[in-house]
Order: C-alpha cells, then sequence, then structure tokens
C-alpha cells in the first residue's frame, strides 16, 4: 500500500513538473518571436509584387497589432494563429525571423513575407 502512494504521488509531481515545463516553453515561444516586423516581399500568383502592406507588430503580453486591427495571438508550434475582432488569420514562423502569410485570392495563391526588425543605436535592421 505505501508503495503505491509513492507511486501516485511521483506521478503527480511528474504531471506537475511537466505541467510548468510546457507553460515556460509556450511563453518564451511567444517572447521570441515578439517584435516588429516589415512585409519585405509579396508574392502574389506566382510573380514577386511590391508589398505595401503595413508592419506587424507581436507585442510580449500576447497581442498583435496590424492596420489598425488589434487582437491576440498565440503560438502553435511553428505557427502563429492571430485572432482579432475584424482579422482572423495564421502564418507560418521560418527560419531568418520571418513570418509568412500564404492565402488565396481571385488571382490565385498568394505570400505575404514579414522579416522582424531589429533596432541598433538608432539604425533599423531586417533580421
Amino acid at each position: 500500500m505505501r508503495s503505491r502512494i509513492v507511486q501516485s504521488l511521483a506521478l503527480v509531481g511528474g504531471l506537475a513538473a511537466a505541467t510548468l515545463i510546457a507553460g515556460s516553453v509556450a511563453r518564451a515561444q511567444s517572447a521570441e518571436v515578439a517584435g516588429e516586423y516589415e512585409c519585405t516581399q509579396a508574392v502574389v500568383a506566382g510573380k514577386t509584387v511590391p508589398c505595401k502592406a503595413a508592419p506587424l507588430s507581436l507585442k510580449t503580453d500576447g497581442r498583435f497589432e496590424l492596420q489598425g486591427r488589434e487582437g491576440e495571438y498565440l503560438v502553435n508550434g511553428s505557427w502563429v494563429v492571430l485572432n482579432g475582432t475584424m482579422l482572423k488569420s495564421r502564418a507560418k514562423i521560418e527560419a531568418g525571423h520571418k513570418i509568412v502569410f500564404r492565402f488565396y485570392n481571385k488571382k490565385g495563391l498568394c505570400e505575404m513575407i514579414f522579416e522582424r526588425r531589429f533596432a541598433e543605436l538608432g539604425k533599423t535592421n531586417l533580421g
């Protein structure tokens, strides 16, 4: 009987530790993607066109702003899911601090590539 209690306590303790670790990983992922992103490239139906989209702001508190629209975002694996009253979308997180939105419109497949901006002593660099 005593060994069952010890096993049960060990299982509960392990689950609690796993929950704490998973929670800290989710917060760390949000902190990693938080920042200001600039649209650097747009591809419409296979053709590169100038990107005129407004900057995307992912804040450390889990909120986003894009073209005056606000809402919350969630990092789910390699995806950023935007959830706002006027805008609901998801984008792929790619290497090089890029976030890529892919969607279809009447012209075909569209991609909008946003790159993170880094500020260094008054200079702005793309990441």
